[in-house]
């Protein structure tokens, strides 16, 4: 058995091993959970969803910004289309199965394969850090500590984040990735207009996002919500979501944010209440990323702006 084989394996036996706990954590909890569940009204429902969906918009846009500053710009459609059809990878066990499956899906478009590979990577690199940026108030939180340490911890996150955004280290960094994995360089270097234009957009995208958790804690929160609920909520999201990036063996983040997220949860609602939210998100969330991915395909495909290599392949060679 090849070792290939052992970690694939591995990867695969914590997955379930996860998927079967957080499971068994909703069913022998799911009468106090579907009290809350019920709390969250149709209205509630659509407008958490929109929120997520714009935020998910936002990650296409910032990821966009990197490509086409790499040297591929796209189009709207196809790269909504390449983008979201790309981000169903992240079901699977790993976290760069998307990457390469953009790759491939944007080589079709005449993108090479090493440029959408190092904006796909790039934007993950980025939504990690502004993710932590984003999640640092709920840290506190989440440890169970006084909630006045906030500002020291986003305090002492700027500086490294604000290096790590330099484009003249992120270049050195890109460069020094391509040599290690044996590619050749990229065409030109990464500007930093655009390093400013993604991370703006994925800051607005976590924010978002957070708005979409925070409707759905207030339904469950009662008359009187705690006064960190927006903290939780908010920066709850980002910084579960962000450390859930970090278990590169679970289908995006799969048990672990949900865990992470009820535990920053609980601290301003019942632990019932906050695992209500929890799954809702994940199904909210996950809904929202397949119906993107079919219409972003669909577009791109209705309008002609994405090759079809099997016709390419019955055309006549000149």
């Amino acid at each position: 058995m090849t070792r290939r084989r052992v970690l694939a394996g591995a990867r695969i036996a914590i997955a379930v091993l996860t998927v079967a706990a957080v499971g068994y954590a909703v069913v022998t909890n799911w009468a106090a959970v579907s009290v809350h569940l019920g709390q969250i009204s149709a209205g509630t429902f659509v407008l958490s969803t929109l929120a997520a969906l714009v935020g998910t918009w936002l990650t296409m846009l910032g990821w966009r910004v990197l490509l086409a500053d790499l040297g591929s710009p796209l189009h709207l459609a196809p790269a909504s289309g390449v983008y979201f059809v790309g981000q169903l990878g992240k079901y699977l066990p790993g976290s760069l199965w998307s990457v390469l499956v953009q790759a491939e899906i944007a080589s079709n478009l005449e993108v090479p394969r090493r440029r959408t590979a190092v904006a796909g990577l790039l934007a993950l690199g980025l939504a990690l850090l502004t993710g932590i940026v984003v999640g640092l108030p709920a840290a506190p939180l989440l440890l169970r500590s006084e909630a006045d340490g906030v500002g020291w911890w986003v305090l002492l996150a700027l500086p490294v984040v604000a290096v790590l955004l330099v484009p003249k280290v992120l270049n050195r960094l890109i460069g020094a990735l391509l040599h290690l994995l044996r590619r050749d360089p990229l065409e030109h270097a990464l500007s930093g207009r655009a390093v400013v234009r993604a991370a703006g957009l994925l800051v607005l995208a976590w924010l978002t996002f957070g708005v979409h958790i925070l409707l759905l804690a207030r339904a469950v929160a009662g008359p009187e919500p705690h006064p960190h609920l927006g903290v939780a909520s908010v920066a709850g999201y980002a910084l579960s979501v962000s450390l859930g990036m970090l278990t590169v063996v679970l289908p995006a983040g799969l048990g672990a944010r949900e865990g992470l997220l009820t535990l920053i949860l609980a601290t301003a609602v019942p632990v019932a209440a906050a695992g209500a939210v929890a799954i809702v998100s994940r199904f909210i969330v996950t809904v929202v990323d397949v119906a993107c991915a079919l219409l972003g395909w669909l577009y791109a495909r209705r309008h002609d702006l994405i090759a079809n290599r099997r016709n390419e392949e019955r055309l006549p060679r000149t």
